[in-house]
């Protein structure tokens, strides 16, 4: 069964979650707005006019691209993990599992709404970040192809947080104690080549890396990291958890009680 028989059945899923945050874009898209202005006047114009340089470039300019891929990371994650565990808490989720439609199709469709709101909202902060740097593009394909691995490698971990939760509560946990961390240590702010030759090793643990500097590598064309070492771990990332995810949803881990 190929994904073009079942594109009605996907569209609509992922048409769904798309209306569901646009429809509260008060709620899902103005506040990382809000979050990434407040960064940018403190840590860019503030802070970094004390810093100086960073990599060979303005520290404003060195930290926009971790900013962004930062609200992109916690958006698709989010979107996806609230979106599904409501599904389930709702019971409404029985519906597509009885539905003749196969899981893999229920795993795209969530994952593509999460990539959407992620992509819109690193959208909407890219203009934001106008208003105090100029961005400069060194290779666009590089951007997008970062910008839409990472999405789905997020959209995904949400989808199986979801899966897994029990409460409202149980969706914040991972975001909270896993993704918060990760994020801040994963050169947003600062290269990892400052560290100690150690904790330089020890960050390159952290997955997060590889995508700031990745997409940091397609703004100002330097990176940390080898970028086809990047794109091979996002690679790896998105078909280790969509096996994950496919094979939850088919066992029916936390959905069929």
């Amino acid at each position: 069964m190929s994904i073009v028989k079942y594109r009605v059945a996907l569209k609509s899923i992922w048409i769904k979650e798309c209306i569901r945050f646009l429809r509260i874009w008060v709620q899902t898209l103005v506040p990382p707005a809000i979050t990434m202005t407040l960064y940018f006047i403190i840590f860019g114009s503030l802070i970094g006019s004390r810093i100086g340089e960073m990599g060979g470039f303005g520290y404003m300019e060195f930290i926009v691209p971790g900013l962004i891929m930062m609200s992109v990371i916690t958006n698709s994650y989010s979107n996806v993990a609230s979106s599904f565990y409501s599904t389930k808490f709702q019971k409404s989720i029985e519906e597509l599992l009885v539905a003749p439609v196969p899981n893999y199709i229920i795993v795209l469709g969530y994952m593509g709404g999460g990539m959407a709101r992620g992509m819109l909202v690193g959208l909407i902060v890219s203009i934001v970040s106008l208003f105090f740097v100029d961005i400069q593009i060194h290779n666009i394909a590089v951007i997008v192809a970062t910008v839409v691995l990472t999405s789905a490698v997020f959209a995904l971990g949400g989808l199986i947080n979801a899966v897994y939760a029990n409460s409202f509560d149980d969706i914040s946990i991972i975001p909270t104690f896993v993704l918060t961390p990760l994020t801040y240590l994963g050169g947003v702010f600062y290269s990892i080549q400052l560290l100690p030759e150690f904790w330089q090793g020890v960050s390159q643990i952290n997955p997060i890396i590889y995508m700031v500097n990745a997409f940091r590598y397609g703004f100002l064309g330097v990176s940390d990291v080898n970028i086809y070492v990047a794109f091979g771990v996002l690679i790896g990332f998105i078909s280790v958890l969509f096996t994950i995810a496919l094979t939850l949803i088919k066992r029916g881990v936390g959905l069929r009680h």
